[in-house]
C-alpha cells in the first residue's frame, strides 16, 4: 500500500500511550516511559523511527509506574518505584525519568533512596533502532532493509543503517555509562549500563542524549547535555508563545480551561522550517500527523488568527513554496495546485512517485485564497499580501482548469492512479461520500462545500483586487462568484428533501445524503437566503444534532454509524464552521446551542477537544463516547474553540476599509469575558464583554469600531432572525 493511504485514518493500537511532540520529533511510549520495541511505540525524527526500543531496568526490574506527567508538550516526567528486594528491609527506590523530545531526545535519570543505608544496584537502558518509516509503523508492516550496525565508542553508542545512498543513524551519548553494542539482532542495538551506589537518603543522577544522524551528519540537539534544559530552543519558543499570544479570562471555569488548552496545543503543534525558522506553520496533529497538510493547516491557521497571525502567514508562504508546477499523475501534482501532505525522510518505495509531497486534495487550493483574504482583513502588511497574490492567481487558474475535470462549472476530483486518495475532500476516507441509501459515490465527485470554498475564493479575490485599486478586475471576480452561486443553488438543492446534496457524482446526479458539509456552505455564503432556514433546521434536527455537536451524517442515512470516521461521528472543526455559518445567516440561537454542546463535550475530554468523537446521542449516554483512534492534540480541533468564540463575538476585522465590527451573541453563561492582546494590524487590542455589551480598547489608528450585525457578502446578512 502506498504512503498516501486511501483509508486516511489514524492507526489503532496507541491507546494509553503517552505522546510527546516538538516540531519534526515525537515520542510515543508506555505510561512508564519505555518503548518496548513494539509498534507503534518509538522516537521519530523527520518521519523515521530513530528509537524502536528504550527500556530502563534497575537490577533487571522495570519500575512500577506511579505517574506520567507532561508539563510541556515536548516533555514527559515518568515516576516509578522499585519494590523492596527479597531478603532486604530497605525502602523502595524511586525512579524518575525526565524526558524532552526535540531534534532527538534527552533523558535525565534520577534515583532516590529513602532508606537509611546505601543501595547498590545496576541500571541498564536497552536501546534498539530499526529506522522504520512512519508509514510502516502506522500500518504495522515494518520490514528489515539495508545494512545495520552498532558500535560502542567510549561513552557513545552509534547506531547506523545504510541502504543505497541513504544513511540514517542515531548516536546515544551516555556520560559515565559503559556501552555494549549488539550486532546480532535485525535492528541496530546496544545496552548502556551503570553500576551504582545510591547513598542513604540520597540520590543518583545521569543524563543521556539521543542525536539523529541524517546522511552522515549529526543533527544539532535542542537539549545538549552541557546546557540547562530551560535554555533550549523549545523552551524559549514556548515562553515567547506564552508572552505574545492573547490572554482570555472568563467567569465560566470550563470555557476558561478549554481556551487555555487550545492555546497550549496550538503552540505545541507549530512546526518551523529548518532552512528558515522564521517560517512557522501548523502540523495537523499528534502523534502521526506532525507534518504540513494543506487543508488542515490552512483551516487551522484561519481559525487561529485571533491567537497568532504569524501562523497564517507562515502557512501560506510555506505552501506557496511547494505550489504545483508540473503535471505528475503519481503525486497528483498539477500547475497551481496546493499540496495535501508533506513528509520528510520517507522511503521512495513508500511515497507516491518517489517524492515527499502529495497533492491529492480538492479543497486546499481555493482555501489558500480564502486564508490570504482573511489575513488581509486582519491587517497584514500590503507587501505581504502582494508577495502571495501571484500564488493566489495560480491557485485560481488551477480551480478553473484542472479543478473542473468534466467541464460542468464545478470543482471536482478523481484520483489520477489507484495509489491516490479515493476521496479528496475533508471526509477523505474511502466511504466518506455516500448516497442516502449508503452507496458510495463514484468519481469525478463535486462536493457541495468545495463549491462554497470556490465561491468564497472568488469573492476574496475581488476584494484583493480592489485593495490594490483594480476595480474592473474586482468586478470580474464578483461576477464569477455570482454565476457560481446561481449554478450551485440550481444543481445542488434538493427541494423534495429540503437540504443540499452532499455532492454531484460522475453522472452529474445529486448524492442525496443529508450530511454536515452543507454547514460549510452556510459559512462560505453560497447558500440562497430563502433556503438557509431549511438548512439550519436540518442541521439542528435530532437526526443530525447529537446534543454534543452536529454529526457528519444523519442517523436516517444508509451509511450512518456513530463509531465511523466520517459517517456519523462528531468533528469539532466541522462544528466550528457550522456555527460560523449559522451566525452568518442570523441563526444565533441555533449557533449557541451547537457551541454550548461542543464545549460541554470538551469538559469530558479534560478540556481538550479530540479530532473527533462518536455520534451517540446525549440522551443515550451521559458522556460523549470517544472515537478509538482519534488524534489528540489535533490542530483544527484545538483551534475550534477559538473560532467558536470569535464567531459568537461576531468579531469581524475589515482593516483595509478602516473598520472593526463587534456584536457579541455569547450565551450569558460565557460572560463576563475579557480578551487581552489580540494582534490587529500593527496594534494589540483588548476586548471586554459583559451583559451591557462590548468595549474595545486600543484599536489601530484610523480604524472605527462598529457595533451591530455586518452584512458579510451583500446577499446574506447576519441580523438575528
Amino acid at each position: 500500500m502506498g504512503a498516501w493511504t486511501p483509508q486516511a485514518e489514524p492507526p489503532a493500537g496507541s491507546g494509553g500511550a503517552v505522546a510527546l511532540v516538538e516540531g519534526a520529533s515525537f515520542c510515543l511510549c508506555t505510561p512508564g516511559g519505555d518503548l518496548h520495541g513494539v509498534e507503534p511505540n518509538g522516537v521519530f525524527f523527520r518521519d523515521t523511527r530513530i528509537l524502536s526500543r528504550w527500556d530502563l531496568r534497575v537490577d533487571g526490574q522495570a519500575p512500577e509506574p506511579l505517574a506520567a506527567m507532561t508539563p510541556e508538550a515536548y516533555r514527559g516526567i515518568f515516576l516509578g518505584r522499585l519494590p523492596r528486594r527479597a531478603g532486604r528491609t530497605d525502602s523502595n527506590l524511586l525512579v524518575q525519568r525526565d524526558r524532552r523530545v526535540g531534534n532527538g531526545l534527552r533523558e535525565d535519570l534520577l534515583i532516590r533512596n529513602p532508606a537509611g543505608e546505601p543501595a547498590a544496584c545496576t541500571v541498564t537502558v536497552t536501546v534498539e533502532a530499526d529506522f522504520a518509516d512512519l508509514f510502516e509503523v502506522k500500518e504495522g508492516q515494518v520490514r528489515s532493509r539495508g545494512d545495520r550496525r552498532s558500535q560502542a565508542q567510549s561513552e557513545r553508542l552509534v547506531l547506523d543503517q545504510h541502504q543505497g545512498n541513504s544513511h540514517r543513524g542515531a548516536v546515544v551519548v551516555a556520560p559515565g555509562g559503559s556501552i555494549e553494542a549488539a550486532s546480532w539482532v535485525a535492528h541496530s542495538a546496544g545496552t548502556i549500563r551503570y553500576d551504582i551506589v545510591v547513598p542513604a537518603r540520597g540520590r543518583w543522577t545521569a543524563s543521556l542524549l539521543v542525536q539523529p544522524v541524517v546522511d552522515g551528519d549529526g543533527v544539532e540537539s535542542f537539549f545538549p547535555l552541557e546546557r540547562p534544559p530551560d535554555d533550549s530552543v523549545p523552551a524559549q519558543r514556548l515562553q515567547n508563545w506564552q508572552d505574545t499570544t492573547p490572554l482570555a479570562t472568563t467567569g465560566h471555569e470550563g470555557l476558561q480551561r478549554v481556551l487555555r488548552r487550545s492555546q497550549q496545543d496550538l503552540g505545541a503543534l507549530r512546526i518551523f522550517d529548518p532552512q528558515d525558522p522564521s517560517l512557522v506553520a501548523v502540523a495537523a496533529g499528534a502523534p502521526w500527523f506532525m507534518a504540513l497538510f494543506g487543508r488542515d493547516s490552512l483551516l487551522t491557521a484561519y481559525m487561529a488568527l485571533p491567537v497568532d497571525r504569524s501562523l497564517a502567514l507562515g502557512t501560506l508562504r510555506t505552501l506557496a513554496r511547494h505550489q504545483g508546477n508540473a503535471t505528475n499523475p503519481l503525486t497528483e501534482e498539477e500547475p497551481g495546485r496546493i499540496l495535501h501532505e508533506v513528509r520528510l525522510g520517507v522511503e521512495s518505495g513508500l511515497s507516491l512517485g518517489g517524492g515527499s509531497i502529495y497533492y491529492g486534495t480538492v479543497d486546499a487550493t481555493p482555501l489558500f485564497v480564502v486564508l490570504l483574504g482573511e489575513l488581509a482583513r486582519w491587517g497584514a502588511e500590503q507587501e505581504e499580501i502582494a508577495e502571495l497574490l501571484p500564488h493566489a492567481d495560480r491557485a485560481l487558474e488551477w480551480v478553473q482548469s484542472h479543478g473542473d475535470q468534466d467541464g460542468d462549472g464545478f470543482v471536482d476530483y478523481r484520483r489520477a492512479t489507484d495509489r491516490g486518495l479515493a476521496n479528496q475532500g475533508w471526509k477523505d476516507s474511502w466511504d466518506g461520500v455516500t448516497f442516502a441509501d449508503g452507496r458510495p459515490a463514484e468519481a469525478p465527485i463535486a462536493l457541495c462545500e468545495v463549491q462554497g470554498y470556490v465561491y468564497d475564493a472568488y469573492r476574496t479575490r475581488a476584494r484583493l483586487a480592489r485593495l490594490f485599486g483594480q476595480e474592473a478586475e474586482g468586478q470580474v471576480w464578483d461576477d464569477r462568484a455570482q454565476a457560481l452561486k446561481l449554478r450551485f443553488n440550481e444543481r445542488f438543492w434538493l427541494p423534495d428533501r429540503g437540504w443540499y446534496a452532499l455532492a454531484l457524482d460522475r453522472d452529474g446526479s445529486p448524492v442525496d445524503a443529508c450530511a454536515s458539509n452543507m454547514g460549510h456552505c452556510l459559512w462560505s455564503g453560497i447558500v440562497d437566503d430563502d433556503l438557509a432556514p431549511l438548512v439550519a433546521e436540518h442541521l439542528l434536527s435530532p437526526a443530525m444534532f447529537s446534543g454534543w455537536g452536529v454529526r457528519t451524517l444523519s442517523t436516517s442515512m444508509g451509511a450512518y454509524d456513530p463509531v465511523s470516521y466520517h459517517n456519523g461521528s462528531v468533528w469539532p472543526h466541522d462544528n466550528a464552521f457550522i456555527v460560523a455559518g449559522l451566525v452568518r445567516y442570523g441563526f444565533t440561537r441555533e449557533a449557541q446551542q451547537v457551541a454550548v454542546g461542543l464545549l460541554d463535550a470538551a469538559q469530558h475530554f479534560g478540556g481538550r477537544l479530540p479530532e473527533l468523537f462518536s455520534g451517540f446521542d446525549r440522551s443515550e449516554y451521559a458522556e460523549p463516547v470517544p472515537y478509538p483512534t482519534s488524534c489528540s492534540p489535533q490542530a483544527w480541533a484545538a483551534a475550534a474553540p477559538i473560532h467558536l468564540m470569535r464567531t459568537l463575538l461576531r468579531f469581524d476585522p475589515q482593516l483595509p476599509d478602516g473598520e472593526l465590527w463587534v456584536d457579541p451573541v455569547l450565551p450569558s453563561t460565557f460572560t463576563p469575558l475579557r480578551v487581552e492582546g489580540v494582534a490587529l494590524g500593527d496594534a494589540r487590542i483588548d476586548l471586554e464583554v459583559t451583559a451591557d455589551g462590548a468595549v474595545v480598547e486600543g484599536a489601530p489608528d484610523g480604524v472605527n469600531v462598529r457595533h451591530g450585525p455586518r452584512s458579510l457578502n451583500g446577499d446574506a446578512g447576519s441580523a438575528d432572525r
